[in-house]
């Protein structure tokens, strides 16, 4: 099955190895929080107000444990695909989930609260992706049409570095180190102005140290696609 929020991909950039051809001559600027390095300040400063924002530790040991193990005879039933019929993700399985035990629920229920306004009407599936080892995900920017305007999820079993860049000026981008357990949030501009990617395995790199890079699910909850600002 897969996800329309995740499948519909409006547009990817494979250009955009130039701009990292071009992060050599200008180091990361290493940031506060300690999860996030920009090309600049400024552009941090502007992706931060924006609604971009990772909490590390999101997620206990027991809670990760509790969430794989639900997933894991799910997603066994299927075959890690060599690439997304879009393009964008490669080395990949996927799923959506609607019910859950009472003790995942209530941890998507967190997720739910701290990601989403009240009121807001939220997808009831939650879109499951599990990339292998040597998957990845190319830049790209999901489609207005089936995605909300909000993005929360939780990173299970590994690491991983996510690469915001700038739609229209990929010389702007912003690195989040996705921690294992960690639970990342996009809104507003950071969704829909900067395609974001997870790097593989071979170019996984934070602030110049190596993340090395297992196999990952990540368990993504949604909004509907109504008209909301980055608030």
């Amino acid at each position: 099955m897969h996800s329309r929020c995740a499948g519909a991909v409006r547009r990817w950039h494979g250009g955009l190895r130039r701009a990292r051809c071009g992060e050599e001559t200008r180091p990361p600027q290493p940031l506060g929080e300690g999860w996030a390095a920009a090309s600049s300040p400024a552009l941090w400063r502007r992706l931060r107000a924006g609604g971009a924002s990772v909490v590390p530790g999101f997620l206990s040991e027991e809670e990760e444990a509790l969430l794989a193990r639900e997933l894991e005879p799910q997603l066994r039933r299927r075959r890690y695909q060599d690439e997304h019929w879009d393009g964008a993700i490669h080395k990949y399985r996927e799923t959506e989930k609607s019910h859950w035990s009472k003790e995942s629920h209530e941890i998507l229920q967190r997720v739910r609260d701290m990601a989403f306004p009240p009121g807001v009407p939220q997808l009831t599936q939650v879109h499951v992706l599990d990339l292998d080892k040597a998957g990845y995900i190319k830049p790209h920017i999901d489609s207005v049409k089936f995605c909300g305007c909000t993005i929360a999820g939780l990173s299970l079993l590994s690491s991983s570095v996510m690469r915001l860049a700038g739609e229209h000026n990929p010389q702007d981008w912003l690195n989040l180190l996705l921690e294992r357990r960690s639970l990342y949030i996009l809104r507003g501009p950071a969704r829909y102005e900067f395609t974001h990617e997870i790097l593989k395995d071979e170019e996984s790199f934070f602030d110049g140290r190596k993340i090395h890079r297992e196999r990952r699910i990540s368990v993504i909850c949604r909004n509907l696609p109504v008209s909301c600002d980055s608030s």
